[in-house]
């Protein structure tokens, strides 16, 4: 590793599994110390163990205020300035329109937007000038899905912060980009199928639809992640940096 982040504090939501927990080894791999949440306390802990002693995992869901107010007590009394804030928490089920209920619309927008505008919001007094902001949107932003469209429309609506959020946070510096990732072998992805046959079946078809031939590994995005929090991206600000094996391209 270059040690890019060395000295630097980074904050992982959603870091327990998937992409968040590859992106928190990168983090801490590169030099800096991480905080992670988690919503399960078992996986938690044995995320934090994977990535070392630079790691601290809190046990909060993002979709409640009162657990990110947690979050950034724990990070204020450990270890404050922020540099890198990487708002990843969320997730998704499959729902076509006849089928939508209002408890799907609200879980989904609770989690991938409430949740990513108060983890942001409420990091601010703590964010260093200067700092770095990433966002998990999704090639779903720009394309529809079958099935998938409440959580594409929280996608695009996340998208929309990182442009809107460069314009509110420019006098103090702070870059807010979106990272897209196309079809990652994660476990939240393997989730939305009901067998292991179902999950085989669904991953075959998605990496049928990506020029590369095959799904990403959580570490790519991780790769990623680690570009955008780094001074390596310093002049880019508000992008939508797709890592999708060119799937939203075509």
């Amino acid at each position: 590793m270059s040690n890019r982040l060395q000295g630097k504090v980074a904050v992982v939501t959603g870091g327990s599994a998937g992409i968040g927990l590859a992106t928190a080894r990168r983090f801490a791999a590169e030099g800096a110390t991480v905080f992670i949440t988690g919503r399960r306390q078992a996986e938690l802990d044995a995320a934090v163990k994977a990535i070392g002693p630079q790691a601290t995992g809190i046990r909060a869901d993002m979709s409640k205020l009162a657990d990110i107010d947690r979050l950034y007590e724990v990070v204020k009394q450990k270890q404050a300035p922020i540099d890198i804030l990487f708002a990843n928490a969320g997730g998704g089920e499959f729902a076509p329109l006849g089928s939508i209920t209002e408890k799907h619309f609200d879980d989904t927008f609770a989690t991938n937007v409430k949740g990513v505008l108060f983890t942001v919001q409420k990091a601010l007094p703590l964010l260093r000038d200067g700092a770095s902001i990433i966002l998990t949107s999704s090639t779903t932003s720009i394309q529809g899905n079958p099935a998938f469209s409440v959580y594409s429309a929280t996608k695009a609506a996340v998208r929309n912060f990182a442009r809107s959020w460069i314009l509110d946070l420019k006098d103090r510096r702070i870059r807010v980009n979106a990272i897209s990732p196309g079809p990652i072998k994660t476990p939240g992805l393997a989730g939305l199928a009901r067998s292991e046959e179902e999950t085989r079946a669904l991953f075959d078809h998605m990496a049928s639809t990506i020029p590369l031939g095959r799904l990403g590994d959580p570490d790519e995005v991780a790769r990623a992640a680690v570009f955008l929090g780094s001074e390596d991206s310093s002049f880019i600000n508000g992008i939508e940096l797709f890592v999708d094996g060119g799937a939203a391209q075509i």
